[in-house]
């Protein structure tokens, strides 16, 4: 039952993900050929929390998405069950989640 849950969570993560970087794409473009230096891209998503919002869905959904893919892998090829392939994919998300919740704070906060 956990595997169908896990299974279903990760599909779920990537349809959330999608848009996301397609949005993310969009924006990069314009900013490059917009001719945006990183400082004037710093000036419009400081103390912003639409863009703050917009990529912690991001990091929280690609955490997610990136634990549960790395314990299927693990899984098959190292092996790994029980208690440890439960502590592996928890340890994932929570370096995964941590990190991305620090780039986004760097990029967004005031």
């Amino acid at each position: 039952m956990l595997d169908l849950r896990l299974y279903i969570l990760q599909r779920v993560t990537a349809l959330i993900m999608a848009p996301l970087v397609l949005g993310h794409i969009a924006v990069m473009i314009v900013a490059v050929r917009g001719g945006l230096s990183a400082e004037e891209i710093l000036s419009r998503t400081q103390g912003s929390l639409l863009w703050a919002g917009f990529y912690g869905t991001f990091v929280l959904a690609a955490s997610v998405h990136a634990a549960i893919g790395l314990r299927v892998v693990v899984f098959e090829y190292a092996k790994l069950k029980g208690l440890a392939l439960s502590l592996f994919t928890w340890a994932v998300f929570l370096a995964l989640l941590f990190m991305g919740t620090r780039a986004v704070f760097a990029v967004t906060a005031p």
